[in-house]
This record gives structure tokens, C-alpha cells and sequence, in this order.
């Protein structure tokens, strides 16, 4: 099997691999064809089949498919067009080769997570975070989940992956600029995304929720929040307020999907944290990706509005 990450333009193609996604289109033509995403622990490919009346067998999305077919170039990313595809049985594949996964040891990175909790200094944010991550159903969860659909992150172990890399700046933060409430900001980095968990389903399928679409995981993350808070006794309103504050503000503006901008010190440190770990994380991927194309300059990245290049010291994983 050739995976996702190891395919290059011009290369024929045989091998199983996941449909995450299928979608009915037509051609300016008027001719019908099928849209396809495929993945596989290494990524994902945009995909095309053409031709449905010939070696196109019934399949649904998020089935296990074997094709037949070459890859393309379009729009400066790589493009499956499938010739033949058929339904795999069972026993053909191995599931775990088709949900793409941290390079990193979830369980060494929960422990990293764990000394910070253990760490807060405050008794009601302690006994808030250990509501949370005491509990074993929501930690194994937590460390299999996503942290998102595709843009950053979006692997098994991404959420804590994600989550580690946030609290680690926030903690730099804090000693950089002492006038940071450290057991606040720490205890929102460390929460500010665990919205997620209802958002995006879990993997294979790792896509929005009716919650994540109705909601968001900034809401239900706060809500999740003051579920936790109301169980503590004692615990002090106006503490409670500028936590969920902090998770409502972390995406820093409105248009970003925040409700609320940045009103406290903590939250505005949590924003740039988070929006930092984000936008590195995806430049790192989209190098990754494009790393199969030829030549230095990768060709212009949507996100970045760019065209990219790695640096001669950039290690692309």
C-alpha cells in the first residue's frame, strides 16, 4: 500500500484507503461525477471519479474502498482521479492505518499535562481541573480526540497535543510577565478547548456534530465549565467569571468566532497562546503536504495567503 504522504504527482495508484467524505457534483457540462475525500494515517487527497459507468462499484462514505487510479496536480495540490474502486471486505485493512496520529507519546504528554493541573496553586481551579482530568472516561477521550477537522491538529492525540503546546507558552508567558494570574491562565489554557469533545465526533469519522455546528466548542466548552463550577462548593463568582471569560474570548475576535474580546490580561495572553500554537502547527502541516511537490517554493498556501517555502534548518515531519 502506497500511503497518502508518500504519493507523487504523475504515480499510478492501487491500494485501500478511507472514505471520509462523498459527495454527488456535476461538471459545467452537466455531467454527474463524484467528489471524494480520501484518508489514511498520513493525510488526506482530494478525489475525483469521473466516469461512474465503468469499474465503479457501490460504496458509501466513511467506507473502507480499494481504487485504482493516478495523481494529478490541480491548483498547485496533489489530486486523485480514481479509474476503479470497489468496497474492501474485511480483512483487507487494518483500521488503525487510516486515522492519522500525534509523532508524539500521548500518555508521556498527559503526564506532562497532569504536573501542570498539579500545579495550580489555587484550591478551586485544582479541584475544577481534577473534576475534569481525574475522571478516566473524559481523560482517554481527551487524549484520542482531535482538535480539529482538518486545519490544525486534526489527528488522534491532536486535542492534548494542542492543548500541552498552549499551556506550555501560557506558562512562558507567565514568567516573562509577572502580572499574569498564573493559576488562571494556566487553568484556561488548559481548558479552552474542551469544547472540542462535542464538537467533532470521534475518529474514523472526526467531523462536526449537530452540538458543533448548533453550539461551537467555545460555548460548550464554557458550558462544560460552569456545569463543573457549580459542583464546587464555594466556589468564588467572580473567579468563575473570568475563567469562562478567558475560554469565550480565546479566539480574540468576534469574526473568529469569539463571542466576546479579550476584556482581562489572562485572556488576551490565552488568545495569542492559542493562536500561535495554531498557526504554527498548520504551517508545519502545510509544508508537510506540500513537501511533495517539486521545487524549493511549495506554491501559494490559502491559509497563509503565501507562497511557502521551508527554511534550510526546517525539519518537516
Amino acid at each position: 500500500m502506497r500511503y497518502i504522504g508518500e504519493l507523487r504527482e504523475g504515480e499510478n495508484v492501487s491500494g485501500i484507503y478511507l472514505c471520509k467524505s462523498k459527495n454527488i457534483a456535476k461538471t459545467k457540462a452537466g455531467k454527474t461525477y463524484y467528489s471524494l475525500i480520501l484518508q489514511d494515517k498520513t493525510g488526506i487527497i482530494d478525489t475525483k471519479i469521473w466516469d461512474l459507468n465503468h469499474g465503479i462499484e457501490s460504496f458509501e462514505q466513511m467506507d473502507y474502498i480499494r481504487i485504482e487510479g493516478n495523481v494529478t496536480s490541480f491548483q498547485g495540490s496533489l489530486q486523485l482521479n480514481v479509474r476503479r474502486l470497489r468496497k474492501a471486505s474485511e480483512g483487507e485493512y487494518l483500521p488503525q492505518d487510516y486515522i492519522p496520529c500525534t509523532t508524539r507519546n500521548v500518555d508521556a504528554m498527559f503526564k506532562e499535562l497532569t504536573g501542570y493541573i498539579n500545579h495550580v496553586q489555587n484550591i478551586y481551579l485544582r479541584q475544577l481541573l481534577v473534576a475534569f482530568f481525574g475522571d478516566k472516561a473524559f481523560a482517554r477521550a481527551f487524549k484520542e480526540h482531535s482538535a480539529a477537522k482538518r486545519v490544525h491538529h486534526g489527528f488522534w492525540g491532536g486535542l492534548l497535543e494542542h492543548t500541552l503546546g498552549v499551556v506550555k507558552l501560557c506558562d512562558f508567558y507567565c514568567s516573562q510577565y509577572p502580572v499574569l494570574n498564573r493559576d488562571l491562565l494556566i487553568t484556561a489554557a488548559i481548558c479552552h478547548d474542551i469544547g472540542k469533545l462535542s464538537e467533532l465526533s470521534a475518529f474514523p469519522e472526526n467531523d462536526y456534530t449537530d452540538e458543533g455546528q448548533l453550539i461551537g466548542h467555545i460555548v460548550k466548552g464554557t458550558m462544560m465549565v460552569e456545569e463543573k463550577i457549580s459542583k464546587i462548593a464555594n466556589f468564588p463568582v467572580k473567579l468563575g467569571n473570568e475563567l469562562k471569560h478567558c475560554i469565550l474570548a480565546h479566539h480574540g475576535e468576534l469574526e473568529f468566532g469569539s463571542p466576546k474580546k479579550p476584556a482581562l490580561i489572562e485572556a488576551v495572553a490565552l488568545n495569542f497562546a492559542d493562536n500561535t500554537d495554531a498557526k504554527i502547527e498548520t504551517f508545519i502541516e502545510a509544508l508537510a503536504e506540500e513537501n511533495r511537490q517539486s521545487g524549493e517554493w511549495r506554491g501559494y498556501n490559502k491559509l497563509f495567503e503565501s507562497n511557502i517555502r521551508a527554511t534550510s534548518q526546517s525539519v518537516v515531519r
